[in-house]
């Protein structure tokens, strides 16, 4: 697939390529003559350019459409943008299981592929649970490996750029993990690794419940809660990329851990343990008493987080995910002391997205890298600048 890149002999005929190869991604197909008049550059050099875009393998020339010569003479040339002229791929990593979708240059989806992983499994086996779910859709969809053009990886914890995991608690094996790196040992492109509630939100925004608003904190809720925000249609990471940690939270004095909340019994859950959670949660359902006062201390523990983040961001939503996602009795109290707490109460709303939100943001993220690459894009959601 060609690039767009610094060795290209004309930064114009760069920049024309870009324009060109928007207008026609941005169509079903394009005559000539449409082109010119989209990207108000002369049909000589949109001729030139689009010439250029099918040796580079980015566009074809379309058939004419049946009975067209008959009716108008020679009728036009018509291009589109080739989006199957490579694919990409969003992968997550989470306790219980990992999961890969498959895309093409246009971001459709075309196949999907999970594996379940025990919570205790060290990193080794969790990486390779995904290689082998990577390997199957791969094979599924007969794609070859070297039509990816960038892969996005959806991980807890707190991820520097070059994708190694600062900080990771919720995994065994995960803190000091250079991810990015093991990674890119089996893709010949582009490893782009984000923390998952972050990676949440950028799906929630492209496909899910955001997708009207620019300014929204996703919260991943579960034992080990985090968030992920997005200021004026961008992802915000902070300084070093720990921004919307709200599971902390309890080391600022709210020492009672989530695990520990959500305990029916003397002994806190094991902080990895999720199905755990959605029993009490369906317990507290049946009308079992202390189940549900579980859930409400919980609920109680959630809000006050939210609340910090709404309090610091003011975002016009915040999207609840994770497991908590379609489970009753989450949104009302949520909605109820948002509006208690905070100076100008968001909307709440739950993912539309579900268990797809993390793959499907780092799908995203893929494809913003790619987009930048070919269209020269300004103002993505996920780009690390």
């Amino acid at each position: 697939m060609g690039r767009l890149t610094g060795g290209d002999p004309s930064l114009l005929r760069r920049i024309n390529s870009a324009v060109v190869l928007h207008a026609l991604r941005g169509a079903d197909f394009a005559t000539l003559t449409e082109v010119t008049r989209v990207t108000g550059l002369s049909r000589p050099t949109v001729e030139g350019v689009v010439e250029g875009l099918i040796e580079a393998g980015l566009v074809v020339e379309t058939a004419a459409e049946e009975g067209a010569a008959r009716r108008q003479g020679r009728p036009a040339r018509r291009f589109r943008f080739r989006a199957e002229a490579g694919h990409l791929l969003g992968l997550e990593i989470g306790p219980h299981r990992v999961a890969a979708v498959l895309s093409d240059l246009d971001g459709r989806v075309l196949g999907t592929a999970a594996r379940d992983v025990d919570e205790t499994a060290p990193a080794d086996e969790r990486i390779e649970r995904l290689r082998t779910a990577v390997a199957d859709l791969l094979r599924r969809g007969g794609i070859a490996r070297s039509s990816l053009r960038a892969v996005g990886v959806g991980s807890p914890g707190i991820v520097e750029a070059d994708g190694t995991v600062r900080l990771g608690t919720a995994l065994p094996e995960w803190t000091g993990l250079q991810l990015g790196e093991r990674l890119r040992r089996s893709f010949k492109c582009p490893v782009l690794v984000e923390n998952d509630a972050n990676a949440a939100a950028v799906a929630e925004h492209w496909k899910g419940a955001a997708t009207e608003c620019d300014d929204v904190v996703f919260v991943l809720a579960g034992l080990s809660p985090g968030a992920g925000a997005l200021i004026g249609g961008r992802l915000h990471r902070g300084y070093g990329g720990a921004a919307g940690e709200i599971g902390a939270l309890h080391l600022l004095g709210r020492d009672v851990t989530p695990e520990t909340l959500l305990s029916t019994t003397d002994e806190p859950l094991h902080p990895l343990d999720e199905q755990a959670v959605a029993e009490v949660f369906a317990h507290a359902r049946e009308g079992d008493e202390r189940a549900r006062q579980a859930v409400e201390r919980f609920i109680q523990r959630l809000v006050h987080d939210v609340a910090a983040l709404v309090l610091a961001l003011d975002p016009e939503l915040v999207v609840v995910g994770g497991w908590a996602a379609g489970l009753d009795g989450v949104l009302e109290p949520l909605r109820r002391e948002l509006a208690r707490y905070c100076l100008r109460p968001p909307r709440v709303a739950l993912s539309v997205l579900g268990e797809a939100a993390v793959a499907t943001g780092a799908l995203r993220l893929a494809l913003d890298h790619v987009e930048e690459q070919l269209f020269a894009v300004e103002g993505t959601v996920t780009a690390r600048r």
